[in-house]
């Protein structure tokens, strides 16, 4: 992959010693730590194994954002590879100056690459700025509903 130069962010693969940059950036994102999911996430997508994507942003030097995402061969019924877009963070201070955007741009092409032709995330409902955000980059509802149900656990 080449380094993606959008104005002055830098877009790169992410590292194993990026994990702390990440639990701290997501941290002042969500107001909780997260480590050892990231931990995991991490190093599920720096394993060799299946196609992982995961990105960092950085401008003048600093981290200020990331992406996880995956791709999928038959998943839910689906013939066609498909991706999931896993997490995305971008730092709280520098949003509005085209992170999140260029983190987007370079997975776009990095799964362009590799014939995938949709790209799938979910958000909370009441998230309006993710919403709004991915709104802006073209994602529009799924045809298909997200289902969950609530298993009680036993006392």
């Amino acid at each position: 992959m080449e380094n993606l130069e959008y104005e002055s962010i830098h877009v790169r693969r992410l590292n194993p010693e990026d994990l702390d940059k990440v639990t701290r950036l997501d941290a002042k994102i969500t107001g909780r730590s997260r480590g050892e999911y990231f931990k995991l996430k991490l190093a599920q997508n720096l394993a060799e194994t299946g196609i992982k994507i995961s990105l960092a942003a950085e401008q003048d030097g600093l981290f200020v954002g990331f992406l996880l995402a995956r791709v999928y061969y038959g998943e839910f019924g689906l013939m066609e590879p498909s991706a999931v877009l896993d997490t995305i963070g971008v730092n709280p201070d520098f949003q509005g100056r085209g992170i999140g955007q260029a983190l987007l741009r370079q997975l776009r092409t990095d799964l362009g690459g590799l014939g995938v032709a949709h790209l799938q995330t979910e958000v909370s409902w009441d998230n309006t700025g993710l919403l709004t955000f991915f709104q802006r980059e073209g994602f529009r509802p799924a045809d298909r509903f997200c289902l969950e149900l609530e298993i009680k656990p036993r006392p």
